[in-house]
């Protein structure tokens, strides 16, 4: 079975004027998602939008690793964008646009489960920095309970954590659920303060705007 998922990923927010959307969604799913696809290294990709949070256009796409985004494959696409590349990017007609790279750090290893998983119908995804005094404790305590007891909750497919190593806020969480209402769930409540020390390291996060979001699969090749 083909690898779906990898220790990296690409993660591009956006929202476009509501003139613009329709062509801008005619890009993303007839050329600009195959196009990064062909790239070697690109696993798998997907677009999803907010039901709650923002940005409200995400495009999420598995990376073998970090070091596809600097292969001479991924480097001659973006250098020779195509004419509706030119006029449809987020980076061009984008009111937000945020493009972060990330490399996972919980859990540890891509296990088979994981890399045979395909694209989750929807996401909860929280964007976040902690000071740096409390950084290896939040750490810790965030691989080891806050994401093993939600993952205890019905609907919950995996949690997985990664570093951002270009873009910020320097962390994100990222849930995938069978469905976008897992998280309003009592079993997901019971799980926010289980343990003493989820209250007290809550109030360390620094979410970015718009954090946490939950997301909708709206497209994937």
């Amino acid at each position: 079975m083909a690898k779906k998922k990898g220790t990296a990923l690409l993660m591009v927010w956006t929202d476009v004027p509501a003139d613009k959307e329709a062509e801008f969604n005619r890009w993303y799913n007839e050329e600009h998602l195959a196009e990064r696809l062909a790239v070697p290294g690109f696993l798998a990709a997907a677009r999803y939008e907010a039901v709650k949070g923002a940005p409200k256009h995400l495009a999420y796409y598995e990376l073998e690793n970090t070091a596809v985004l600097e292969s001479e494959a991924y480097q001659r696409v973006t250098v020779n964008p195509t004419p509706w590349t030119q006029r449809c990017s987020p980076n061009v007609i984008g009111t937000t646009f945020i493009r972060n790279v990330y490399t996972m750090i919980h859990p540890t290893a891509v296990t088979p489960a994981i890399a045979e998983s395909g694209m989750a119908p929807a996401l909860q995804i929280g964007r976040m920095d902690v000071p740096p005094a409390i950084d290896a404790e939040f750490n810790t305590w965030y691989n080891t309970i806050y994401v093993p007891n939600y993952e205890k909750v019905p609907g919950v497919i995996r949690g997985r954590r990664y570093r951002a190593t270009a873009g910020t806020p320097t962390y994100l969480t990222l849930y995938e659920f069978e469905h976008p209402t897992v998280s309003e769930s009592a079993a997901w409540a019971a799980q926010r303060d289980a343990v003493p020390a989820s209250a007290r390291m809550r109030t360390h996060m620094r979410h970015a705007p718009g954090s946490p979001g939950v997301y909708v699969k709206t497209f994937q090749l």
